[in-house]
């Protein structure tokens, strides 16, 4: 993720400037006084509790009881005894039946009588008693969705639901239907829901504080149906902090610049069942990765409705046939998690379990997902993890203290994006992140999840200067509660959900992000090539005829190309804050730069690892990506922009028909230099392989406009080769440089092979041939 804008809901609309600026201010005054409330609760509230807690204690359960996030967390099982905080017994508690959607049977705790410290507010409801008159006249009964196996492991940073748990739930209890609202704020000294069914009041349905120490509270309201907006009004005991604060855990969120939480359950039919039995089939196997990057809302927009963007329905009625019809195996969506400024890109996130309501519900963009499955096209999802804005009504000093973020700024807060840093040391966090991921693989079907700002998180020190950073326990800039945290994360999905791939956007040498939990790795599937990304883009932006000086630098990404299972990225990053356009890097020319263009996504394919394209590489974006604009679609009235949609077209469908160029992407036994000395020429020559000689693929990169009419090659097995790519054809836009038929090899040794050929090399282009034996 580059250096995104820095402001959050400041600058939603020109409208909502003057309302957004008071709840985005930074809090001068109060922070202050932060680190002495901080301090003061630090027992209990800052983290100091979870120090003390081992996470080991759970390590060992089996999965279904550590959280699993398609089945409840041990919701029968009896929970270790702690001897910490007021044990409540079960002699005052009964279970009551609730009416759940979650495909999930629950059970809600109700006392039969009130506990000493409940307020006048509390209902006491008994099991299949019928709501009274006086019990109607009470606003928030008494009810639980938590057994004390919940409590533990929230405690111990190992509940991988609390989805299920937390937030509010539409329930009837003892006849009445109603919502069971939950939130953590262990610093209140008074939380309560405020909505349209009390007239926004502060005071009139206060929830009720858990008497075991976890900092929950929760309550079951009446007659509070579905599409009801409230928030929680937040009394802490410090600093006569209050504020209005959207639910962390609430599904749907009002659209920006307003800020409620939207009572409702997430009701989905799905029918990608084929495509989810396909993925664990697959799971483990060499596939072709090619996935598009997108922004939703920038995608496609109706210029005749005041430049609107599509709605996810209306997403889901074209993206499926156009990434289907380009041959991308996957997209990739900017975050969808709720976002209050879209000048963010979705980066800066206030709603993480709640889907962006600017294009439509949450089920809305469930049919998109499911639409692009039953199309066999994969989703990723980024996920952010590295930091959260600075709203009033988010995350961001929640209780009054420093709840979810650390409150030393050293370490809590991000010199690049003015947010917040998660306090990854502490275990309710840890629980409220893992359960986060596991939440949109769960209920939103998504088939991975790319780690952003991955670097920012590991290092202490990153983007700080010298005495603006916490060294760790050792006296070193890596952050080991991080570490943790990206382990623990791999190790939740994996375990749950073992064909799915995590990605990681890390930028540095950090070693094994895609290395082996047991090996002491991170545990990622993948991770961004983000130096082959520059380096790739600064020799392509050199005229050819000074590129024969910068040969190592085109060649220095297979020095390590196996040293990370890697993705090659041209990402979102490239064309944006000044960098211009993919097309608009390129030297030369107008049939040049074109040229140059389709020679490096050629390159690209042929280059281990898997891809990614941003949108708008595949039309030759020719401005800059503009969040609030459209793709420029009408580019394809011409020529070349539609010749290099046709050539992406065309090489993804080599490349899924090509075992070599996908079968050993992270592995050396898949590539061989034929020639990587030619820098006179600006040529490359490697080969790519698969499991037989008849699979591989010879690659041959000229980065100059000039024609080799002669040019020889050693390869490695006898007999004819045949191009089966060229981007110098002309249906692209290209020259139309062919070699005229197959090429036989002849008995010449030559680049240590025993046989060669002798070709004619196409200008700024990249061609492939494959080997046929009679």
């Amino acid at each position: 993720m580059a250096k995104k804008k820095e402001s959050t809901t400041t600058e939603t609309n020109d409208k909502a400037k003057e309302t957004a600026a008071k709840t985005s201010k930074p809090r001068a005054t109060r922070t202050k006084k932060e680190p002495m409330a901080a301090e003061d609760a630090k027992s209990d509230a800052t983290g100091n509790t979870s120090v003390k807690r081992t996470r080991k204690k759970a390590a060992d359960m089996p999965v279904a009881e550590m959280g699993s996030p398609v089945t409840d967390t041990g919701a029968d099982a009896a929970a270790p005894r702690r001897g910490r905080g007021r044990k409540a017994t079960k002699d005052n508690e009964i279970a009551v039946p609730v009416a759940s959607k979650d495909g999930v049977q629950e059970l809600a705790k109700v006392k039969p009588r009130g506990r000493g410290t409940a307020k006048a507010t509390t209902t006491v409801v008994e099991e299949n008693q019928e709501a009274n008159a006086e019990q109607q006249d009470r606003p928030v009964w008494y009810a639980s969705r938590f057994t004390e196996f919940d409590i533990y492991l929230f405690k111990e940073g190992k509940h991988y639901s609390l989805y299920l748990k937390l937030g509010s739930h539409q329930m009837e209890i003892a006849g009445k239907k109603g919502t069971y609202f939950a939130v953590w704020a262990p610093n209140a000294d008074q939380v309560s829901v405020m909505g349209e069914f009390n007239g926004w009041s502060r005071e009139d349905h206060q929830l009720h504080l858990r008497m075991d120490d976890s900092g929950i509270w929760e309550g079951f309201v009446p007659d509070v149906h579905a599409d009801t907006m409230y928030k929680y009004h937040i009394k802490s005991k410090y600093n006569l902090y209050h504020a209005e604060k959207s639910d962390p855990f609430g599904f749907r969120r009002e659209t920006p610049p307003h800020t409620a939480s939207i009572v409702g359950d997430l009701n989905y039919e799905w029918q990608d069942q084929a495509w989810i039995d396909r993925r664990k089939n697959m799971a483990g196997q060499a596939q072709p990765m090619s996935v598009y990057e997108l922004h939703l809302g920038s995608w496609r927009r109706k210029p005749e409705e005041d430049n609107r963007p599509l709605t996810y329905r209306e997403l889901a009625e074209e993206l499926p046939a156009y990434i289907k019809h380009m041959g991308f195996t996957h997209v990739e969506f900017m975050p969808v998690m709720h976002h209050p400024f879209n000048g963010s890109w979705g980066y800066q996130i206030t709603g993480y379990f709640a889907a962006h309501s600017l294009l439509g519900s949450p089920e809305d963009l469930m049919y998109l997902i499911d639409k692009l499955h039953q199309h066999e096209i994969g989703v990723i999802v980024d996920w952010v993890p590295s930091h959260f804005p600075s709203d009033e009504h988010g995350l961001a000093y929640f209780d009054g203290t420093h709840l979810f973020e650390h409150a030393d700024p050293r370490k809590g807060f991000h010199p690049d994006w003015n947010s917040y840093i998660f306090n990854y040391g502490r275990n309710e966090v840890r629980s409220f992140l893992i359960s986060n991921a596991l939440f949109w693989l769960d209920k939103y079907h998504v088939d991975g999840l790319r780690v952003d700002a991955v670097a920012s998180m590991l290092y202490l020190d990153y983007s700080r200067k010298e005495g603006e950073w916490i060294p760790n326990e050792h006296g070193g800039r890596e952050n080991l509660e991080a570490i943790s945290l990206l382990k623990e994360f791999n190790h939740a999905v994996h375990e749950n959900f073992p064909e799915v791939l995590t990605i990681a956007e890390e930028s540095t040498a950090w070693p094994a992000v895609t290395g082996s939990l047991d090996n002491g790795g991170l545990g990622f599937n993948m991770k961004w090539m983000m130096g082959w990304m520059h380096d790739t883009l600064d020799y392509f932006s050199k005229d050819p005829v000074y590129r024969r000086h910068h040969q190592g630098e085109i060649t220095f990404s297979i020095i390590y190309a196996f040293s990370e299972h890697f993705m090659l990225p041209l990402s979102h990053d490239e064309v944006v804050h000044g960098k211009g356009s993919l097309i608009d890097k390129m030297p030369g020319d107008e049939w040049q730069r074109f040229a140059n263009l389709r020679a490096l996504y050629a390159y690209m394919y042929a280059h281990p690892g898997t891809k990614l394209l941003f949108m708008g590489a595949d039309i030759a974006q020719a401005k800059e990506w503009n969040h609030d604009s459209s793709l420029d679609w009408h580019l394809l009235e011409h020529g070349f922009h539609r010749g290099i949609q046709d050539v992406l077209g065309e090489l993804n469908a080599v490349y899924k028909a090509e075992p070599a160029l996908y079968r050993h992407s992270f592995s050396p036994e898949g590539f061989e230099w034929v020639d990587y000395n030619d820098a006179h020429n600006s040529v490359l020559s490697f080969l790519r392989k698969g499991n037989s000689p008849e699979e591989e693929m010879l690659v041959v990169c000229n980065f100059t406009p000039v024609v080799h009419e002669h040019y020889r090659l050693g390869v490695p097995h006898s007999g004819t080769w045949v191009q089966v790519f060229n981007s110098d054809d002309a249906r692209y836009g290209g020259s139309n440089v062919h070699n005229e038929g197959p090429v036989q090899t002849m008995p010449e040794p030559f680049h240590g092979k025993e046989h060669s050929i002798t070709l004619k090399v196409p200008p700024l282009a990249v061609s492939y041939y494959k080997l046929h034996r009679a």
